[in-house]
């Protein structure tokens, strides 16, 4: 027998800040997807994903924040495009992926604080391991 999984909508969810803020750094009109799948079937690292990108859209118009929190999926996207190409309604997937991933990095308690860092570690480590430590400061 087929597990299902509840789901629990509310007004609340639909117009939290969570789905203001992936809306406004994507730059993307969420409410234009209506499901189609074009995305999903286009993209060349589905197979990968535990979330279809189709899925991901309709979590972020549900405002399921702990559901994205918890799925590979936005991590996976390679950001090739090709959900954008696909899509009759022109919506941005990977616009929305990145949107999601820097939420995310903003959240995340398990980032590197640069200010604890000693000089010796600062002088050695790759410059990208602390922009992207400082990246958690940006909005």
């Amino acid at each position: 027998m087929a597990s299902t999984m509840r789901i629990r909508v509310s007004s609340r969810t639909v117009h939290s800040k969570w789905v203001d803020k992936i809306s406004e750094l994507s730059d993307q009109n969420l409410l234009s997807c209506y499901q189609c799948g074009k995305c999903s079937a286009g993209c060349p690292v589905v197979g990968a994903m535990d979330v279809l990108p189709n899925q991901v859209i309709r979590l972020v118009q549900l405002g399921l924040e702990e559901e994205l929190a918890r799925s590979k999926t936005p991590w996976i996207c390679a950001s090739c495009f090709m959900c954008h190409a696909r899509c009759p309604k022109g919506v941005d997937i990977a616009k929305v992926m990145e949107a999601i991933r820097q939420v995310i990095l903003r959240t995340r308690v398990d980032w590197v604080k640069v200010e604890e860092l000693s000089q010796d570690v600062i002088s050695e480590a790759p410059q990208m391991g602390i922009v992207a430590g400082l990246r958690k400061y940006t909005s």
